[in-house]
């Protein structure tokens, strides 16, 4: 079974400085049909104006992984880490016990969109940890990428939670397959473009809940990226 959630259909609020969608409920937004999927509690989409960003401000117990498709992001937390996150770059934080960080766009002409997702941790009151680690684009044209996982096999991050992240750029045409194991579940994110998802169409923006199914093909009908959550 696959129930699509329309890009046109998520939360949205615009702050002025900030621009963004809320796949499931966030803050104001609160819709008690979309509060998670699985452990996936939160998709946001974010664009952030030039010179803005995020304040100091603390998080616990919560799996946090953000995912740039345009511009940079300047990063600093309470562990001491000062990075800049680009395209290609996957941030994660596990805010265990607790952790603070800000995040900012430091140019002065051009916004940063970016994905912000919350995974629900499968252990709570672990140590807070920090990684952030680049994904040639080769290893995911037609193909799934694995950025994050439980293991952290095949390069991917480890994530606190038993699932597993992927993310492919799929060409008009082309299509990449995902086999699902039994009791588990999927989520597919549209970053960018339009995809066929089993034969059913999603833009950019759109998001589908997978349940009961023995796999996925997604195929490219424009220049795409997609996320992809596979989920215990």
């Amino acid at each position: 079974m696959i129930t699509i959630r329309k890009s046109s259909d998520r939360g949205h609020l615009n702050h002025g400085w900030l621009d963004t969608y809320h796949t499931f409920s966030f803050g104001h937004y609160h819709d008690p049909t979309h509060v998670h999927f699985r452990s996936l509690r939160v998709i946001n989409e974010d664009i952030v104006a030039p010179g803005r960003g995020f304040g100091r401000h603390p998080h616990n117990n919560m799996e946090i992984l953000t995912w740039v498709l345009s511009g940079e992001l300047a990063h600093t937390d309470s562990l001491g880490h000062q990075r800049s996150l680009k395209p290609g770059e996957m941030q994660r934080m596990s805010a265990g016990t607790g952790i603070e960080h800000s995040e900012f766009n430091g140019s002065k002409t051009d916004p940063v969109r970016l994905l912000q997702i919350w995974m629900m941790p499968g252990t709570d009151d672990t140590p807070p940890a920090y990684d952030q680690r680049e994904f040639p684009a080769e290893g995911r044209r037609n193909r799934l990428q694995l950025v994050a996982s439980s293991s952290g096999s095949d390069g991917s991050m480890t994530l606190g939670q038993d699932a597993r992240v992927y993310v492919a750029d799929v060409e008009p045409g082309q299509a990449v397959t995902l086999p699902i194991e039994p009791r588990r579940s999927v989520w597919v994110q549209v970053a960018k473009g339009a995809v066929a998802l089993n034969g059913q169409a999603l833009g950019q923006g759109d998001g589908a809940g997978v349940k009961d199914e023995t796999a996925l093909t997604i195929t490219g009908t424009d220049a795409a990226q997609v996320l992809v959550f596979d989920l215990a």
